[in-house]
């Protein structure tokens, strides 16, 4: 399911209803090879479209939206985090729990949101490392001065060469940010899921 998003992608709750035991079970799965945790409290999950409609679907459910106009706000909320080819997208989680946590980190990792790396050929003594960007439709209500959120949407862009790099790895993400500097190993697993967003079958 390449590319953003139309409202033919959305089933009416009915038809969710019957196939969402089956689509749920497909994603967890899915999101287990997609889920990257960095250092102790930095989740990122990649997202692509099957990621991106099981939200927009469990979104409609809860709130039982029934118009296609309450969809279309959710689509056109979402699509922005559909990868293109080239792309990587991820959903960044800052996963703190206690009020007293969070007091202490939020302020600390402002700009969190602009230190994430793909890093190819990890380990080497010179791999590519490759920063991202935040998602431009969502950066201006997460990005603060003075406290970062707990959720960001970010973005790699890569050109073929460094495509074709990521391919033949080892590749790491990473989180380069003066409060908080961790990198984890990809696993053959979550590689070859990632290197489908950027070289998606059309």
């Amino acid at each position: 399911m390449p590319g953003p998003l139309t409202l033919e992608d959305i089933v009416d709750l009915r038809a969710y209803e019957r196939e969402r035991e089956e689509f749920r079970a497909r994603i967890i799965d899915l999101k287990r090879r997609r889920r990257i945790g960095v250092g102790p409290f930095v989740t990122l999950v990649f997202e692509n479209a099957d990621t991106v409609r099981f939200q927009i679907q469990e979104m409609a459910r809860a709130e039982r939206m029934l118009s296609d106009e309450a969809i279309q706000v959710e689509l056109d909320t979402y699509n922005p985090l559909v990868p293109g080819p080239g792309q990587l997208s991820a959903t960044l989680f800052v996963e703190l729990t206690s009020e007293p946590a969070l007091r202490e980190w939020l302020p600390r990792l402002v700009g969190i949101e602009r230190s994430g790396q793909v890093i190819i050929g990890a380990g080497s003594p010179s791999p590519l490392v490759i920063g991202c960007a935040p998602e431009e439709g969502h950066a201006a209500q997460l990005t603060r001065s003075e406290m970062t959120a707990s959720v960001h949407y970010v973005r790699w862009e890569l050109d073929p060469p460094q495509i074709d790099a990521f391919a033949a790895g080892p590749v790491a993400i990473g989180i380069d940010h003066p409060a908080y500097s961790h990198q984890t190993l990809l696993s053959d697993d979550s590689l070859r899921e990632l290197l489908g967003d950027l070289r998606p079958q059309i």
